[in-house]
């Protein structure tokens, strides 16, 4: 009697609990479990632009998650293995090479994904099937109370609806055991140097509030401190538009990046928390923050290829090449800038004003500002990011011009001691705490330019210090 094997393509599911792909109707005699690179990800998405669209801090937490990953799958029988190329034609090469009776896929939330599991598809010999399933939200597509093109136009009504009707489901269990690996199947895990050079000699700036590191034990430890060591569901809202430190923010999103925790997983984790210690504002805006991203992907599928926009990007401008290089003169936004670029995360609070300043102030094609985060993020997704980037600049899904901060109004608001602008722009550090630090070219003119832009919305602003309040979003 011939054998059965099956393939598990993964991509954004790097775990081994909580993973639909690792649960079998059937099982098969023999499994390979296969990771794909996409080499388009090491080319750049900004024209002109030397920078490849997986930059160095997402690739190596990358590497670190599949090494981990690899190691479990090791545990449980089985192993990982790790190809670069055009995915598709790697995974068909590789149903094909060992005649496998499917491959097990997650559906995905970017369109060049959909469509190299479509190729698959299309592609695979008569014998071979494709399995796709939803994997990683916290409501799957076939729960959800309307069907994907009913899809609600705004966030707000997603919630009411998915809040009155959906019921989130436990997380999967991880599985006890795998079976093994084929005998004529490849094996093979290329070394980061090997993908790219400039990504094995990266290094986070060590001014890092924390740090970051790929997988699912790193995933699960960050969970229980922020949740129960450090107590964290009681006070996110109120901390969570902090920006120095570790743990003014759950910090959760790299790992639901790369799928080494679900949201589920923090969904449960959160009722057991409230389940000691009350349910709270805050508990209740953790799950909040995972509906937001359910719909951010929910809509990216709907969309395709028009979440990026349908015109040609435009060459940068100067504009761009100062606020992507920290130099636009505003202290709120060059820090900002430096730090994601040194380590490839940065606050939401943050991540909101410099997206803000770029296409409001500066008046740049906001698709330049969603590439430019998909170079450097630790924590990219196609869904999240370039939804957001639609979402400031006004344009998609709910529609509104007028998504402005006033980025010196809200470094006032969040920063207003000025320790923050200080502690990545050092050259700050020997103005007075306050509003010198955020207008330094007032109180110290022969040592600081001026903006690359002063729109006249901030002048009332500029007068006094005392005319701070909070900022509508």
């Amino acid at each position: 009697m011939n054998s059965t094997t099956d393939i598990v393509w993964l991509q954004d599911n790097l775990r081994v609990a909580d993973n639909p792909l690792l649960h079998f109707t059937s099982a098969p005699d023999q499994l390979v479990c296969l990771y794909v690179l996409d080499r388009a990800w090491l080319r750049s998405n900004i024209s002109g632009e030397e920078t490849c669209r997986l930059g160095p801090a997402r690739l190596r937490f990358l590497w670190q998650s599949l090494m981990e990953l690899r190691g479990e799958l090791l545990q449980l029988g089985s192993d990982l293995l790790v190809r670069i190329g055009h995915p598709a034609e790697e995974v068909v090469a590789m149903a094909t090479r060992l005649n496998a009776r499917q491959v097990l896929v997650a559906e995905h939330s970017g369109c060049e994904e959909r469509a190299h599991i479509d190729q698959v598809a299309e592609s695979l010999p008569e014998y071979c099937s494709l399995v796709r399933s939803d994997s990683g939200y916290l409501i799957d597509a076939s729960a959800l109370p309307f069907t994907l093109e009913d899809l609600p136009a705004s966030f707000s009504a997603f919630r009411r609806h998915v809040e009155k009707h959906c019921e989130i489901p436990e997380p999967l269990s991880m599985p006890v055991t795998l079976p093994g690996w084929p005998d004529d199947a490849p094996r093979g895990f290329p070394p980061l140097k090997d993908v790219c050079q400039q990504s094995a000699a990266w290094q986070p700036d060590k001014r890092q509030g924390f740090v970051f590191v790929g997988g699912e034990s790193a995933a699960r430890d960050r969970l229980q401190h922020y949740l129960w060591r450090q107590n964290g569901a009681e006070s996110y809202k109120k901390t969570r538009n902090g920006l120095l430190g570790a743990n003014f923010s759950t910090r959760f999103s790299p790992w639901l990046a790369r799928g080494c925790l679900s949201a589920r997983q923090i969904h449960r984790e959160v009722k057991a928390w409230e389940a000691i210690n009350g349910s709270c504002e805050s508990s209740y805006w953790i799950v909040f923050e995972l509906l937001w991203r359910d719909y951010f992907h929910r809509a990216a599928q709907l969309e395709g290829a028009t979440l990026f926009g349908r015109e040609q990007l435009p060459v940068p401008s100067e504009a761009f090449n100062r606020w992507r290089d920290g130099e636009t003169g505003v202290p709120f936004i060059d820090a900002a800038m430096v730090e994601l670029k040194g380590t490839g995360w940065i606050s939401n609070r943050a991540r909101q004003n410099v997206a803000s300043f770029l296409v409001k102030d500066l008046g740049v094609d906001w698709r330049l500002g969603a590439g430019w985060f998909e170079h450097c993020l630790i924590d990219y997704d196609v869904a999240s990011n370039w939804g957001n980037w639609r979402y400031i600049a006004g344009v998609g899904r709910d529609p509104r011009q007028d998504r402005y901060f006033n980025v010196l109004k809200q470094a006032g608001h969040y920063d207003p001691k000025g320790l923050y602008v200080a502690y990545w722009l050092p050259a700050l550090e020997s103005l007075p705490f306050g509003l010198e630090r955020h207008q330094p070219w007032r109180v110290a003119p022969s040592r600081f330019d001026a903006p690359c832009v002063l729109p006249s919305e901030w002048h009332r602003w500029l007068i006094s210090a005392e005319e701070f309040e909070e900022t509508d979003e």
